[in-house]
């Protein structure tokens, strides 16, 4: 089997991630692959490090007419049976050129399966009937990471054959293998001995809600004064999180450390991971605390509830609510034995249902499917 990944990125975020497990998964189950990735973007470097075929072009968002035809000529070339592609100007892209390449090859033509990270409608600032086409026509398979985004396709009027569920995962021994550093980060952001160090990670965007664990801080702090959050991660609304800390007078507590490299030994040092999402495709920084046996407190937004069950594994709380998320916060760093036994069956969790392997046999066994099915 030979199979195509695509991905538009040039940044780095948890679907790159993803990409990058399954690739790596499938390199070690012998299957040919090359990586489609956007000129000098992270994926590309991090990919070529582990010895991956990478293949590096400048993609001009999802109507890029030559980029077409170069991977339609690929295709054709070397007779890929499955493309993958893995952000939504990829799905067009590789939907389009493997058209074209089936012209060329009397009607045959590979596989296109598209992985679906979020669980935004895809009615959502577009005219229905082209949402609809788009994701129906010259389309194989989505992959959603959820089975709350394979719902929303479906109330969207996608036809349920065409959707799937393969949930995220992760590298366990990549968390396990950082390592110790949390009497260097309690230094680094000034946190007095016994006080907890708290924090999140994610881009610093609306969906992610980090606006409403700042919303929560007053209330934490003024139980645990002492303490310290970590809003980590870069983005766009840095400034508008920044400015909001300052007004809530809790900016010399509530940090910003940005876009780290150091995350998994970073997490290994909370006290406590928050995760105040209000729209989720599935939440691998989740995975990443439960996998290290961290007590969380979560929204219940998008796939979280598939990973988490409220008061077994960690705590769930409605989106957009501060005072709920505050309480949550607080009852587990009050009952730091509870927040134990949590973090344990977090961890006991993903090792069983969200381990990077099990997403990639569940993947190879998706591409087995469709590669002998008729087209």
């Amino acid at each position: 089997m030979r199979v195509l990944h695509v991905n538009t990125e040039r940044t780095w975020r948890g679907g790159e991630q993803q990409v990058l497990y399954l690739a790596r998964g499938l390199q070690g189950r012998g299957i040919e692959q090359v990586l489609l990735c956007q000129e000098g973007s992270v994926l590309a470097t991090r990919a070529r490090e582990c010895g991956l075929p990478v293949w590096e072009r400048r993609l001009h968002g999802e109507v890029d007419l030559p980029a077409m035809r170069a991977i339609a000529a690929r295709l054709r070339a070397a007779a890929f049976d499955v493309v993958h592609l893995h952000t939504s100007h990829a799905h067009t892209l590789g939907v389009v050129a493997a058209r074209l390449a089936g012209r060329r090859r009397k009607g045959e033509r590979p596989a296109t399966v598209v992985s679906r990270r979020v669980d935004f409608s895809i009615h959502k600032r577009r005219v229905l009937d082209f949402a609809r086409l788009k994701y129906t026509w010259g389309l194989d398979r989505i992959l959603c990471v959820s089975e709350q985004i394979r719902q929303v396709l479906l109330a969207d009027g996608l036809p349920e054959e065409l959707l799937g569920v393969v949930h995220s995962g992760i590298d366990v021994g990549r968390l396990a293998g950082a390592p110790d550093r949390r009497a260097d980060y309690r230094r680094e952001f000034s946190v007095p001995n016994g006080a907890p160090l708290i924090g999140t990670v994610g881009h610093l965007a609306d969906h992610k809600g980090q606006r409403y664990l700042l919303a929560a801080a007053p209330a934490v702090l003024a139980r645990f004064p002492q303490a310290r959050i970590l809003v980590v991660g870069a983005g766009e609304l840095l400034e508008p999180l920044t400015a909001q800390a300052r007004e809530l007078g809790v900016a010399e507590r509530v940090l910003f450390p940005g876009f780290r490299s150091d995350v998994p030994s970073l997490l290994a040092a909370l006290d406590l991971f928050v995760f105040p999402s209000h729209l989720e495709g599935l939440g691998t920084s989740v995975l990443d605390a439960l996998a290290l046996g961290l007590p969380v407190v979560s929204t219940t937004a998008g796939g979280i509830p598939e990973m988490i069950e409220d008061g077994v594994h960690g705590r769930l709380v409605p989106p957009r609510d501060p005072q709920a998320l505050a309480a949550a916060m607080i009852e587990l760093l009050e009952r730091p034995e509870r927040a134990r036994a949590l973090g344990a069956a977090g961890r006991a969790r993903v090792m069983a249902e969200f381990t990077a392997d099990r997403m990639v046999e569940k993947t190879l066994a998706e591409y087995g499917w469709l590669a002998g099915a008729a087209r």
